[in-house]
């Protein structure tokens, strides 16, 4: 039976950073120093910092304090979205619609490792949030995993494959439990 071989540096195959080492290290200080802190509030200011990082971001976004975002230069967020402080593990594209609501302590994992392989591979995968949906508090999107328009993903749970529109789901890993019904 064969076993697996973890090194310091995990083989990545054809991932690209898509930043310089000089630019990740400025994105690590600053991410510290303004977002992990929690010493800036201003949503205005942290939107500026991370657009001056290459971050796509619309019109009145709200970013919460103690938000961790891995790589600002591969994030698209949409107008009127709201980013609690949450965990955006982006080592591949996250983009977030308009009107979406990513609330405290939720995680979007875009990478993961290739357990049937000895060398255990780093894999990603882009993450799709489309317009108004909402990940509740603690929960966790899987890399590869698109949201449908105004689908939700209740508090703690764990979405692993695509969530229908106007749908929420429930669970690990989340299942539909019912329509979402917008008056």
């Amino acid at each position: 039976m064969k076993i697996t071989q973890l090194k310091k540096a995990f083989p990545k195959g054809e991932y690209q950073p898509g930043a310089s080492s000089l630019k990740i290290s400025l994105w690590y200080l600053t991410s510290t120093m303004f977002f992990k802190s929690g010493l800036v509030p201003w949503s205005n200011i942290l939107v500026a910092v991370l657009r001056i990082y290459g971050a796509r971001i619309g019109n009145d976004v709200r970013i919460k304090p103690y938000i961790d975002v891995k790589y600002p230069w591969k994030l698209t967020v949409g107008d009127h979205s709201w980013l609690g402080n949450c965990l955006i593990d982006n080592l591949a594209e996250v983009v977030i619609g308009k009107n979406v609501c990513i609330s405290q302590q939720a995680m979007l994992l875009t990478g993961n490792h290739n357990f049937t392989k000895s060398s255990f591979d780093l894999m990603t995968e882009t993450i799709v949030l489309e317009d108004g949906v909402w990940i509740g508090a603690k929960a966790t999107v899987c890399p590869g995993t698109r949201a449908k328009t105004h689908s939700i993903l209740t508090v703690g749970s764990v979405a692993t494959r695509d969530m229908d529109e106007y749908m929420i789901y429930q669970g690990n890993p989340a299942i539909k439990i019912r329509k979402r019904n917008i008056q």
